[in-house]
């Protein structure tokens, strides 16, 4: 019981920070988000089915990379989130244990990586509280997002591979939490090479002395990684690997469209309109305002990103009253010398080149950024701790130091509690519509119905509807892949499902208002014949005529979600 307690006392300070972070992280998870999104519940229902049967929902044999609608997902957080389903059963809770577990453990990570770089206890337990309470981190941890998984083990490979140096072994264990972070997220397949050759060339004569004491560490660790990265190239070749980055990228072809038309358009002699208008000028031109774009105050004290499931729009990333202290951090790291500097800065400025190869309105993009955490909380934190010091250092009354002290953490209390407020009733209430919700009352509406009707049809207004049937009833994945009225097809890099079992799955403008036939993305027409009892599940006012509205329901916000219509 003494040592127990000597540790607790030693280390109270770092379990009251994950205290913290655990609560802010699985407190009412199932709640906020309001629902589960399309991605979310793929993810959910592919690793239900690996636990059921060992097989994607494609029936493919426990694959290296998930096909589900088209967009192929890496695979370690759906099989991470089949053993949550085995002890949690299939749920919200148990799709995004995961993510949220990820989460706290980022916190406790930031704690040790700091402690491993700079000798202060106190620099890392601001930087572990910074990363449990900042909004960026918090509100990533709490959707079920591959993303803040892989942040989770790029930590840990910067964690050993700087531990390495001193206990070599750790070299493998860097190369392994390396790999995995590349089979968790795509953003990672480009930064963590990008991290791994600035890691080599900051510690190479280091590097150098280990390779001549202890070679077979050194070639383990490489062959470890390799073993990870050698599938990546494959599955690029394959295009498999870059099903999701072509629907992003830069150069897409609207991007292509858009060069031919300055070309058209530009009044420039010949030789300067070729020189300035090309792919090479244009991809230069937007990765740089991109880059750019992802250091902006804008983007990170005050307005966030724009994408509503990524953050609560016009709410900063990084609490603005910890900016200047961010700011003081980074000033102090580059005027400092060391190998620390180095990792820090190497860290920051790479973290934004995945998310600024995209387009899009939402670059900068919050979720593929995520990499950038922790180094702004680590940042502000040294900032704190030197601003103490100094203030300390000028022999001010007591009260002065501890007046500036408390008026601080009042502003940072109640920017916590605002945000945290914010994100659990307004933010849930305003963007219900934005996380699907309803689909899951819907099913359940549709499981009691079932018996009843010979054909259920639902627009895809919301998206991939079947996927919410498959997880909310749920559905048995063998049935499913090998239904035999199962109908899904490729359109636009993009698999459709238009019908399984008694379900059709319709456009929303292809509801005929009219008459009572409906035509399927993949060609096929059919009609709710007369002897036949049909239901609808559609939006608002979207119903053939003749048609009887059963039931509806709405939105957090109180507008209408679904209508569901008899015949």
């Amino acid at each position: 019981m003494k040592k127990i307690y000597k540790y607790f006392k030693k280390n109270f300070q770092i379990i009251l920070i994950l205290l913290l972070a655990l609560f802010l992280r699985f407190y009412k998870l199932d709640y906020c988000p309001p629902s589960l999104n399309w991605d979310e519940v793929s993810h959910g229902f592919n690793a239900y089915s690996i636990l059921k049967s060992g097989n994607d929902e494609w029936g493919k044999r426990l694959p290296l990379i998930f096909r589900a609608y088209g967009d192929y997902k890496l695979p370690v957080y759906i099989y991470l989130t089949s053993i949550s389903e085995w002890f949690f059963g299939l749920s919200v809770f148990s799709v995004r244990f995961v993510s949220a577990f990820a989460g706290a453990g980022t916190v406790f990570l930031t704690y040790l990586l700091t402690n491993e770089l700079f000798k202060k206890k106190q620099i890392a337990l601001l930087s572990s509280f910074f990363v449990a309470v900042e909004p960026w981190s918090l509100f990533l941890s709490r959707g079920a997002f591959e993303a803040n998984l892989s942040l989770f083990f790029v930590i840990l490979g910067v964690y050993f591979f700087i531990g390495g140096i001193k206990k070599n072994f750790n070299l493998i264990l860097s190369a392994l939490f390396f790999g995995l972070s590349l089979w968790t997220y795509n953003s990672a397949r480009i930064f963590v090479p990008l991290l791994l050759f600035s890691f080599i060339f900051i510690y190479w004569k280091i590097l150098r002395d280990v390779w001549n004491k202890n070679r077979t560490v050194i070639i383990f660790s490489f062959l470890v990684f390799l073993l990870f990265l050698i599938p990546v190239f494959t599955q690029v070749l394959k295009g498999e690997g870059t099903a999701r980055f072509s629907k992003v990228s830069i150069l897409d072809e609207g991007a292509i469209s858009e060069i031919d038309q300055r070309i058209t358009s530009s009044k420039l002699p010949k030789p300067f309109n070729r020189i300035l208008n090309n792919k090479a000028v244009y991809f230069t031109e937007k990765f740089a305002l991109n880059y750019l774009r992802s250091f902006s105050p804008e983007f990170l004290f005050y307005q966030g990103g724009k994408h509503y499931q990524f953050n609560i729009p016009g709410t900063p990333l990084l609490y603005t009253v910890n900016a200047p202290f961010i700011l003081i951090g980074l000033f102090l790291i580059i005027k400092q010398k060391g190998k620390e500097k180095s990792i820090l800065l190497s860290w920051l400025f790479l973290s934004p080149i995945a998310s600024s190869l995209t387009k899009g309105s939402e670059v900068p993009h919050t979720l593929r950024q995520i990499v950038m955490i922790p180094i702004p909380m680590i940042l502000g934190s040294i900032g704190i701790y030197n601003s103490w010091k100094w203030i300390s250092s000028k022999k001010l009354k007591f009260e002065s130091e501890y007046f500036i002290a408390a008026m601080y953490l009042f502003v940072l209390g109640c920017s916590i509690y605002s945000f945290f407020g914010s994100y659990l009733k307004d933010y849930r209430s305003n963007y219900s519509w934005s996380w699907q919700y309803g689909y899951k009352e819907t099913v359940e509406f549709l499981k009691e119905k079932y018996p009843d009707y010979e054909k259920i049809i639902i627009s895809k207004e919301y998206g991939e509807p079947h996927e919410f049937i498959l997880f909310y009833w749920p559905w048995d994945p063998v049935d499913y892949y090998e239904n035999k009225n199962l109908i899904r097809f490729n359109q636009s890099g993009w698999w459709w499902v238009d019908r399984f079992d008694k379900f059709y799955f319709v456009n929303d403008w292809d509801i005929p208002l009219n008459s009572e036939n409906f035509i399927l993305e993949s060609g096929l027409e059919f009609a709710c014949e007369s002897f036949e009892k049909c239901l609808l599940v559609t939006t608002p006012g979207k119903h053939p005529g003749g048609w009887s509205k059963i039931w509806s329901y709405n939105f957090l916000d109180g507008q209408t979600a679904f209508e569901i219509y008899e015949k």
